[in-house]
């Protein structure tokens, strides 16, 4: 969600970062094989956190008959930025990794060509932002929330903040990092989160506030998690100061499956009323050069097999209806029960001149 480059949420990740690459299969290449090495060929884009488990891709080569090449392209905003650049002769067949925050901006760009998935039927309506032409299909779901260091509020004998209003209080001063909305996205969907709850007129006030209680910005997720926040396996390592740091609900579970020694509590704690949902989705780009193998990877994508495998590689809840959630996340990092949200138009219409004001406000 990623982007959020969240593979780097622990020490560990790295490593699954590693064989993930290996995972990914044989690359194009004459070979003496010519076209029917391309046409059996199907390349996937998408930002740096996509990963999979290698049997499970292995299993979809094996059934379709396709081998599939991955290209990473940096976080979402830059994979989406460098697709549209790239649309009329694109890098691949299908792109994974755009969000319901630059959703937008891919479709008004043309970026997509319509596709009805198969086993669309098995996800949930909430999560098809583009029922009528599916030109996307969604793929994963997650909330952008502020983490807090459980330690750090026990041992000042503070009762951690649970919602917007209470990160401006003075309990709170100089405790959150967040990230730059501009080049971050879960530092954009921490200020959507915001222009949803406080409305048009309401969230440059509470940034003005915000700003004025020590709100520290950088400049993306990895170095707010891993650097400044005093909660995380990085942070602590880093000597960070912050125990507040704008990331996700499924943080937690993630410091527990990668803990080393593994704690038998989540470190780190969720405040549930500053969610933001994120949606993210695939689709066959527009000139791709394997129209078909495209369609059959985004089938799989949103098949059981990888949704149920997707959690524990990206830190995401899978869309299809009765796909199995790892326990991890149920018991350490349960998704939040009533995130804001924003419909697709609105952030459309709005998302540019917001970001412009918040970095005005904010940064200057």
């Amino acid at each position: 969600m990623h982007n959020k480059t969240f593979m780097a949420v622990a020490v560990g990740l790295g490593l699954v970062a590693l064989s993930t690459l290996s995972a990914c299969g044989p690359t194009d290449g004459d070979g003496g094989e010519g076209v029917s090495a391309q046409s059996k060929t199907v390349t996937l884009v998408s930002h740096d956190s996509w990963a999979v488990s290698k049997s499970v891709l292995a299993d979809f080569e094996k059934t379709s008959g396709y081998r599939v090449k991955v290209l990473k392209d940096g976080d979402a905003g830059q994979a989406v930025n460098k697709a549209v650049l790239t649309k009329d002769n694109p890098q691949g067949d299908v792109f994974f990794g755009v969000d319901n925050t630059l959703l937008s901006r891919a479709l008004d760009n043309g970026l997509f060509q319509p596709y009805e998935a198969k086993g669309l039927d098995q996800v949930g309506g909430a999560f098809q932002l583009d029922a009528e032409k599916h030109r996307v299909t969604p793929i994963d779901f997650g909330d952008i929330c502020v983490n807090y260091d459980k330690a750090y509020f026990t041992e000042h004998k503070l009762t951690p903040p649970a919602s917007f209003d209470d990160l401006i209080k003075p309990a709170y001063k100089n405790l959150l990092v967040t990230e730059n909305a501009s080049t971050s996205s879960p530092g954009l969907g921490f200020l959507l989160g915001t222009a949803a709850k406080y409305g048009d007129g309401g969230w440059e006030g509470y940034w003005t506030k915000l700003k004025a209680n020590g709100v520290k910005v950088v400049d993306g997720w990895e170095q707010a998690y891993n650097e400044e926040f005093s909660g995380s396996a990085g942070g602590k390592k880093a000597g960070a100061d912050r125990p507040l740091v704008v990331s996700y609900a499924s943080s937690p579970p993630a410091e527990v499956i990668y803990g080393d020694p593994k704690p038998t509590t989540a470190p780190t704690g969720v405040a549930a009323g500053t969610c933001f949902r994120q949606v993210e989705f695939a689709g066959l780009l527009s000139n791709a050069h394997n129209s078909k193998g495209g369609k059959a990877l985004i089938d799989f994508l949103i098949g059981k097999e990888f949704q149920e495998d997707m959690p524990l590689n990206m830190f995401v809840y899978p869309v299809r209806t009765g796909a199995q959630v790892p326990a991890e996340f149920t018991q350490y990092g349960p998704q939040a029960k009533d995130p804001e949200t924003l419909a697709p138009a609105k952030i459309a219409e709005h998302r540019d001149d917001w970001v412009k004001s918040w970095t005005s406000l904010v940064l200057k």
